[in-house]
């Protein structure tokens, strides 16, 4: 029933990808679980060292013979001066000091690089490892990785937030796009327009894009279940990526009480913020969002502010306290249940089964 283009070359059963979501969510037992169902279980690998990544993705092979993926940050150039970061660690340290955090955090700020080295070596990983998928996030790969994929038969997909990104990802050569709506959880993929001037909602992008481009488009942003699958595929989209949902599942790497501010969240509680990393994201307002919000402008740019409150992410899951933890979701937070991958699967197939009856 759901079997079209995208699945045939994604060699998966049901048009389904769970996002890849960085930061240690999407375990291994989560993507091969995501896979073993039909669908297409990603590894979020944007801030692995290439040997985590490589680690990860021999662990998934003992768990699946399906396809699966990897997700990166394509790096883009970023500058910061002492005075960001002075004015920074101002702003933070009352946080460290309720945090009883010590250490000096300057130390870990990457050069770009590093963070160009750090990419070369993870696609070089995704290359010898023969995984089938690669996606991208942040913007296009340069030339020469895009044939060093191509070469090896890896599946390339990008991330847009605009029809014009969609197209550029296109024109560059990539398989598939998955076009990210305004309602979608974490980082914005936008690498044209600013975050701000790249909000679309989902409803309204997916036909946009669909009548500019000729390759797969995939649909992300607060589905949840059946119904954003289905209405996703009758305005053109020939498949879904889904967070959020995936994130609350038992197999998922997110903290407990990350899962319950989730399921415990009000859909108007869902906001944008640049005050943990530097780049837009959208997230569970709390204490830490509420307290940086006047500053937000005075804060650097990614990874560089990602890297200044890295300590305080941490105490904060260390200590239970979601006050200072990045609590990213989608804007269907109501619809988020805690539950196994297949039963996930099993849900969301029986309710466009339903649907599909009906139309």
């Amino acid at each position: 029933m759901l079997k079209n283009k995208m699945t045939e070359l994604l060699k998966i059963e049901n048009p389904i990808i769970q996002a890849p979501m960085a930061g240690g969510i999407t375990t291994s037992k989560l993507v091969a679980e995501v896979s073993n169902a039909g669908g297409l279980g990603m590894i979020g690998a944007g801030y692995m060292t290439p040997t985590q990544m490589q680690e990860q993705i021999k662990e998934i092979k003992q768990l699946t013979s399906k396809p699966f993926g990897v997700n990166l940050f394509v790096p883009n150039k970023f500058a910061y001066t002492e005075n960001e970061i002075h004015s920074a660690n101002e702003l933070l340290q009352p946080i460290r000091n309720q945090l009883h955090i010590n250490e000096e955090n300057n130390l870990n700020i990457p050069t770009c690089d590093q963070v160009i080295e750090t990419f070369n070596e993870q696609i070089k990983v995704v290359i010898d490892e023969k995984v089938p998928v690669c996606s991208f996030t942040f913007g296009i790969p340069s030339e020469s990785v895009m044939v060093d994929l191509k070469q090896n038969n890896i599946f390339v997909m990008g991330t847009a937030a605009t029809v014009e990104e969609a197209f550029i990802i296109e024109k560059s050569g990539m398989d598939m796009v998955v076009v990210q709506g305004s309602e979608a959880g974490g980082h914005r993929g936008n690498f044209i327009s600013p975050s701000q001037d790249s909000l679309i909602g989902l409803m309204s992008l997916i036909p946009q894009v669909v009548d500019h481009v000729s390759i797969p488009v995939i649909a992300a942003g607060g589905i949840m279940d059946g119904r954003g699958l289905m209405a996703s595929l009758c305005l053109g989209a020939m498949g879904v990526q889904m967070g959020t949902a995936f994130l609350t599942c038992i197999e998922s790497g997110a903290h407990q009480i990350y899962k319950e501010a989730i399921m415990h969240a009000k859909e108007d509680q869902i906001v944008l913020t640049r005050a943990f990393s530097g780049k837009y994201a959208r997230g569970i307002k709390n204490k830490f969002i509420e307290e940086m919000e006047k500053h937000e402008d005075l804060l650097p740019e990614f990874p560089v502010q990602n890297a200044l409150t890295q300590p305080i992410r941490k105490a904060s899951s260390s200590k239970q306290n979601p006050d200072y933890l990045s609590l990213w979701s989608g804007q269907s937070p109501r619809l988020a249940k805690n539950q196994s991958v297949k039963m996930l699967f099993k849900t969301i197939l029986t309710e466009a089964k339903n649907i599909n009856k009906k139309i």
